[in-house]
């Protein structure tokens, strides 16, 4: 191992010859200066816990900037500890939960007005109780925060002053609601909610923060879009009001361009393609050249609505790398903050010390005490040891946690040793990748079988069934399924098949198959031609044998790997899944606001006919394609469950005008304000960000070269798939005059010697 590389003087300056002295002011906590009562092992103990603490930071991208005496690295440890953090993530799940159980509440078997009981509210005091302890623990926690960090950091913390007022203003509408004896028309607190969700992670705040600075671009591309809506309204007006107008003419003005606000959301919803070609039809019925009307604006508006999709992923991208390049600096800072508080011990009893770097035993000391995943401990601290005695510098110390970016590799126990030459070679045939394949080509063929009888059964009823031949059939998959389990335990040993996901899914299903196979032939006997089964309950024992075959159908995940197209397909969505974390909780908060601000304004507007009674698509009573016509009565903002599955409805854009026309009847043409924000938010906004996470973890599985890289979690990935490590390539690393610049700054430690 070659020489680390010496340095002379320390990077941060600090007193000679004295503990705490100098530039070190005597009420700041160093790792020299606590000499009194405690001596010098108290002194290593603080630097070992501010190194692990550091360090800490470090691996979980957090700020260094806290407090850093005794006292309050254990308060900071603990409140960062999973158990404290798993409270408080409860706490904030159950406050968000409320709103299912508050007036109006949502325990009802059906949102359907025409068919909802009346719901179980709860009394006044309850969903009070629990929210005011939510609430105080939110204070504890905020005040925990202040302390850490100290209050003049506090006072200028943006989101810190935000959490403060949030929750002032949540307790003084608290007891405003109980002095009302919770009969308040409005409850502004509701709305308040979700922002306990976006200040607990780091990663929703820079998405937000992201999402903010890309919206000045994102307006410039709305006011185009605006601009090529309100022309062709105006056209549009103006072409189907002529002087002299047949009946087709008419009918288009009359029902899509009556006035100038029908029409702008007539061609606003056109804009979705949602009534397309609905509002084409009349015209274009009379005479072909009104298509051109309508082809030119649907062009044009996908033109506009994929150059804003452009725009989103190209400014979004590059204000996320910049929240990421924060991330990197963090985690750097943080090890270099534990560098060279370790530093500082190795020249202890030395008045001026010549080499400064930090001893591996130090190192192994403050890993002990890391919470970190075994994995990783393990691979740093070998490095470490690999170092002996020789002091580490930055460089080594910053590298040895490029550890903390690999994956976990699973290393499978050794297969079992047979002296046999013929029990050899059957361990070699079934332990190999070929016998997968085959077993998934027998699940295939099982899958088929099924889909095959029930194409045949359809349209007989289940009393006429002749199942005698589907039954042979079970008997023998299961049986194979059985064989195949043995061969593998064999083949891999019981440590080894259990050790592949894949083979605990197969055993599993295989075992459970194997008992219902087992129930049938004890209770209906052994399949026979004219066997029918009865049916017991809501499914019978023999349908879910068969629904449990259908399962086996994932064996087929087990070979993607081996298929390259497909790999990169599959390792998108499971980064996706890794990563969608921050954007699902964006959603989350958006969709609590938008379904609270719906029940204030629309609660009750919906009414359900009179007698509970279904109107036909064929009386007459209601147009053809009508909330009314199209029953769509569950589609209301009676609560809050409701509220959530009709936001998701027209979030999908798929018969929205549908909404729009009905909550304008009832309520108001204001209504559709409401609705089109939504539409702008859920569908226009948030979606787009969602196809620029879908294309950067597809470009990121793909290399310049256009050779694949490795799926995630197979043998052959080396690295996490993780948000920061997306762009870990095209970031830059932070230059070491910054992290000297930034330590020095720190203003609860000082590194003095």
């Amino acid at each position: 191992m070659a020489e680390p590389k010496e340095e002379t003087e320390p990077l941060l300056g600090w007193a000679r010859g004295g503990g705490g002295g100098g530039d070190c002011p005597p009420e700041l906590p160093t790792c020299r200066s606590v000499r009194v009562g405690f001596g010098a092992a108290a002194s290593q103990d603080l630097c070992i816990d501010q190194a692990v603490v550091f360090i800490e930071d470090a691996i979980q991208y957090r700020s260094i900037n806290h407090r850093m005496d005794a006292g309050s690295l254990w308060l900071y440890r603990w409140y960062y500890s999973n158990m404290c953090q798993w409270t408080l993530n409860f706490i904030i799940f159950l406050i968000l939960a409320l709103a299912f159980i508050e007036t109006p509440s949502s325990l009802t078997r059906t949102a359907d007005l025409r068919y909802r009981s009346s719901p179980w509210e709860p009394p006044c005091g309850l969903t009070e109780s629990i929210e005011v302890i939510c609430l105080l623990v939110f204070v504890a926690d905020v005040s925990v925060k202040g302390y850490l960090v100290g209050w003049a950091h506090f006072w200028k913390s943006l989101w810190l002053l935000a959490y403060l007022v949030v929750l002032v203003i949540s307790l003084m509408d608290w007891t405003v609601s109980l002095s009302l004896v919770c009969q308040e028309p409005l409850r502004i607190r509701r709305l308040l909610r979700p922002f306990f969700l976006l200040q607990n992670s780091s990663m929703m705040k820079k998405t937000l923060k992201c999402i903010r600075s890309s919206l000045p671009e994102m307006a410039s591309v709305g006011l185009l879009l605006a601009i090529h809506l309100s022309l062709f309204t105006m056209f549009g007006m103006l072409l189907f009001t002529g002087e002299k107008q047949d009946d087709e003419q008419n009918r288009e003005r009359l029902t899509y361009f009556r006035d100038l606000p029908e029409a702008l959301t007539s061609l606003l919803v056109l804009l979705t393609t949602a009534n397309n070609p609905d509002v084409m039809i009349p015209a274009y019925s009379r005479n072909r050249a009104y298509a051109v009307y309508f082809i030119i604006f649907i062009i044009g508006s996908l033109f506009l609505m994929n150059l804003l999709t452009a725009i989103i992923y190209s400014q979004f991208r590059g204000y996320l790398m910049k929240s990421l390049q924060t991330s990197l600096f963090r985690r750097r800072l943080g090890t270099r903050a534990a560098y060279e508080v370790l530093s500082s011990m190795s020249g202890e009893g030395e008045a001026a010390p010549r080499v400064v770097g930090v001893k591996p035993q130090s190192l192994l000391k403050v890993l002990q005490k890391v919470q970190l995943h075994s994995f990783h401990k393990q691979a740093i601290m070998e490095k470490v040891r690999s170092y002996g005695g020789v002091l580490l510098s930055t460089g080594e110390f910053q590298n040895l946690f490029n550890e903390l970016d690999k994956s976990v590799i699973k290393e499978h126990p050794p297969r079992p040793q047979y002296q046999s030459p013929f029990l050899q070679s059957a361990q070699l045939v079934f332990g190999h990748h070929y016998f997968d394949y085959l077993g998934n080509v027998i699940a295939l063929g099982n899958l088929v079988s099924i889909c095959v009888f029930l194409v045949v059964d359809a349209d007989v009823l289940p009393q006429d069934r002749d199942d005698f031949i589907l039954g042979i059939l079970n008997c023998v998959f299961i049986l194979y399924y059985l064989l195949e389990m043995l061969l593998k335990v064999f083949a891999l040993g019981l440590r080894g098949y259990l050790s592949y996901p894949s083979n605990v899914f197969d055993g599993f299903l295989t075992v459970v198959l194997l008992v219902l196979e087992l129930s049938t032939l004890a209770v209906y006997r052994f399949p026979h031609p004219g066997w029918k089964p009865p049916m017991l309950g809501l499914l019978s024992l023999w349908d879910m044998t068969r629904l449990l075959n259908m399962l086996i159908v994932f064996r087929f995940l087990r070979i993607i790997p081996n298929m390259k197209p497909m790999a990169v397909v599959a390792s998108t969505l499971l980064g996706l899944i890794r990563n969608l974390r921050a954007f699902s909780g964006i959603l989350v908060v958006v969709y609590y606001v938008f379904a609270i601000i719906g029940i204030n304004l629309f609660r009750g507007t919906i009414v359900a006919p009179s007698g509970n009674s279904s109107l036909a698509p064929g009386n007459g009573s209601v147009p053809c394609g009508s909330f009314e016509q199209l029953e769509y009565w569950a589609n209301n903002f009676d609560d809050f469950a409701a509220a959530l599955i009709t936001l998701w409805n027209v979030m999908v854009v798929n018969n929205w005008q549908v909404f729009l026309d009905a909550f304008q009847r009832y309520s108001g043409r204001w209504s559709e304000i409401y609705f089109v924000l939504w539409w702008l938010v859920s569908s226009v906004i948030w979606v787009n960000l969602f196809l620029a996470l879908v294309l950067e973890n597809f470009l990121n599985k793909w290399d310049p070269h256009g050779h694949l890289q490795p799926l995630a979690g197979t043998q052959e990935s080396t690295y996490q798939m993780t948000v920061e490590l997306m762009f870990r390539d095209i970031l830059e690393e932070p230059k070491e005059e910054e992290l000297v610049e930034r330590l020095s700054g720190h203003l609860h430690l000082r590194l003095c010697r």
